[in-house]
């Protein structure tokens, strides 16, 4: 009798599906037979890389017989002379993803519970699950992060509470204000993860990095990439910055090696680049009023978004427009998953693929509103 692999995994990882990442341009093309096709799907930089990232990352190509720095030392001076924080506050990871995981190796064990919010990040419940710790998941408020109700959920099974600032795949955000009174209700002996993968883009004077919390507040890390303003997606790299004790910690358990060197010396170098990052700010910020005034046109409803990307009400079940756009070429992201089967998200384009997009979308929105008015 054949062996069942699957009952010597843990029951955290017996009970997981494989994360889905926005579908690639070449499995597309691939399977309709159509060239010249776009993805707003995955909430990448569509600018392209730095041109100083780009230089870097050719330099460090004579360096591929080699392994990197396990300690990332010019990065991470890099990056505390950049922010202004000590380099024994920051663990590098294979993209932020990596230094959640991280996280949860480090801390979480079975019957351990994990707090995070309704329509937040799906890798924070693979992170519980595969530790086998319980998943908490406390009812969104306007889409977003309900703070007052995360923190009354808090009990003394409680280890690890995450936190996206933005949030994906809403957009949502909230206050320094709100995020000041979550920490003072919030035991020192529960690790507080402040996700803000999108800080860059946000224009909100009451917003405020958690960066500024952590000397008040020690059980707060903050996670934060390279892969959507700095552009730097295809090469994972991302880090956490927490108190020294916790920092340690991670680092124990993080691969020696988990970033590679044309990473290290992209990110290093990306940093510097000041109008880089505010082209990218920019071209973001048109690109949502282009999709704003398109929708608006449309008749159709969107959830208000601060990061790189908004999610749209289609007001029906969003799978058939979402198949009606791959038809057209134009790959975006369903988000049934996330318990909202009537949105897609949309990353923004340049202004010619936010264009293309929405003419495709009126045209798919036309043609289930005749099938539907057949039926």
């Amino acid at each position: 009798m054949a062996c069942d692999f699957y009952q010597l995994a843990t029951p955290g990882v017996q009970g997981l599906h494989p994360y889905q990442p926005g579908k690639p341009v070449e499995e597309l093309e691939r399977e309709l037979g159509i060239k010249n096709s776009i993805k707003l799907a995955s909430n990448e930089n569509p600018q392209g890389p730095s041109p100083v990232a780009i230089a870097a990352i050719q330099a460090a190509l004579g360096e591929s017989c080699r392994y990197p720095d396990a300690s990332g030392f010019k990065l991470k001076q890099a990056l505390s002379d950049h922010y202004g924080i000590s380099v024994n506050t920051i663990t590098l990871g294979n993209g932020s993803n990596d230094v959640l995981d991280l996280i949860g190796r480090t801390f979480l064990l079975p019957g351990d519970e994990v707090i995070y919010s309704e329509y937040s990040f799906v890798v924070y419940m693979l992170v519980a699950q595969s530790t086998g710790a319980r998943a908490v998941v406390v009812p969104a408020r306007d889409w977003g992060h309900d703070l007052d109700a995360m923190a009354a959920a808090v009990t003394d099974k409680t280890r690890v509470i995450f936190l996206a600032n933005p949030n994906n795949p809403t957009g949502t955000w909230f206050s320094d204000q709100a995020m000041r009174a979550f920490m003072a209700k919030v035991p020192e002996n529960v690790i507080v993860v402040l996700d803000e993968a999108y800080l860059e883009y946000v224009s909100e004077p009451e917003y405020m990095s958690g960066l500024a919390l952590q000397n008040e507040y020690p059980n707060l890390v903050v996670a934060r990439t390279f892969s959507k303003a700095f552009g730097l997606a295809a090469l994972r790299i991302g880090y956490a910055v927490a108190a020294p004790a916790i920092t340690d910690l991670l680092n124990r358990v993080r691969q020696p090696f988990n970033v590679n060197i044309p990473a290290l010396e992209a990110a290093a170098a990306v940093l510097s680049d000041s109008e880089y990052l505010q082209r990218s700010v920019e071209q973001n910020r048109t690109g949502m009023q282009q999709l704003e005034q398109g929708f608006a046109q449309l008749g159709l409803g969107w959830i208000p978004s601060v990061g790189n990307f908004i999610t749209v009400d289609c007001g029906c079940d969003a799978a058939p427009l979402y198949a009606g756009l791959l038809q057209e070429g134009v790959i975006v992201r369903p988000v049934a998953n996330y318990q909202m089967p009537n949105h897609l998200r949309v990353t923004i384009g340049l202004p010619d693929e936010n264009n293309r997009f929405l003419a495709a979308f009126a045209r798919v929105l036309k043609q289930q509103s005749g099938k539907a008015d057949t039926l």
